[in-house]
């Protein structure tokens, strides 16, 4: 899924959580929650923010940091699992601790 299509998927895989707003950044999309910056779609991928919990979990399962481009790493943005992302219920979850994740490091 690339573009708009992956971006309406995340989007109604989100739908149990209020207020979700999408805007475009650095040829990717930024996914906000009442202003809260929690999430980034680029390239047919969604990434949220971790913190050292949540970054566990994504590690364990294999799943590195987000890489917009050879020189530039973000080491607290983490790839979505497939798994998580086909799973609403897990995803909004997920969600919820990439807001909370953002919400303790601004």
């Amino acid at each position: 899924m690339k573009g708009d299509t992956f971006k309406d998927f995340v989007l109604d895989q989100l739908h149990t959580l209020n207020n979700v707003t999408i805007r475009s950044m650095f040829g990717g999309k930024g996914l906000y929650q009442d202003g809260i910056f929690f999430g980034i779609i680029f390239k047919g991928r969604l990434c949220f923010k971790t913190d050292a919990d949540s970054g566990t979990e994504y590690k364990n399962r294999g799943m590195k940091p987000f890489q917009p481009s050879a020189k530039q790493t973000l080491k607290t943005y983490y790839e979505v699992p497939a798994d998580i992302l086909e799973d609403d219920d897990l995803l909004t979850q997920w969600a919820r601790w990439a807001i909370n994740a953002q919400d303790k490091n601004p």
